[in-house]
């Protein structure tokens, strides 16, 4: 399961995979700036985060590892059928679009994340 953290001085969130996530998806973490982040939620049905079409990764039945493309561009997905998602959408300077992963308590990190979220964005963000 994925680790969320986030580096000592808040500007930058670093997602660290399990081993067979990382595998999966032939990397170990994502990273992206914490000033990226537009918005945070806890999707409790895991297939509700994919969007587009599946890129590279393992696309199995109730477990998706790997990147999406969409017309907004790319997202990044390491979830699975029992747990919850944690859905970090971002802004247009990040690597992804969104990154959706499961972690062991959505709700904290979730929590956490969104404190970091800028206050002054403007709407179409």
């Amino acid at each position: 399961m994925a680790q969320v953290t986030v580096r000592g001085d808040g500007t930058e969130v670093v997602v660290r995979l399990g081993l067979r996530e990382a595998a999966a998806a032939r990397r170990r973490t994502v990273r992206f700036p914490a000033s990226e982040l537009r918005r945070v939620t806890v999707e409790p049905s895991w297939w509700r985060v994919l969007r587009g079409e599946a890129g590279r990764g393992v696309w199995l039945p109730g477990r998706c590892v790997g990147v999406r493309h969409e017309l907004t561009g790319t997202d990044f997905v390491a979830v699975r059928a029992e747990a919850p998602a944690l859905c970090v959408d971002l802004g247009a300077g990040a690597p992804f679009r969104r990154v959706a992963v499961c972690v062991p308590r959505p709700e904290q990190t979730a929590r956490e994340l969104r404190s970091l979220v800028p206050a002054d964005l403007p709407p179409d963000a």
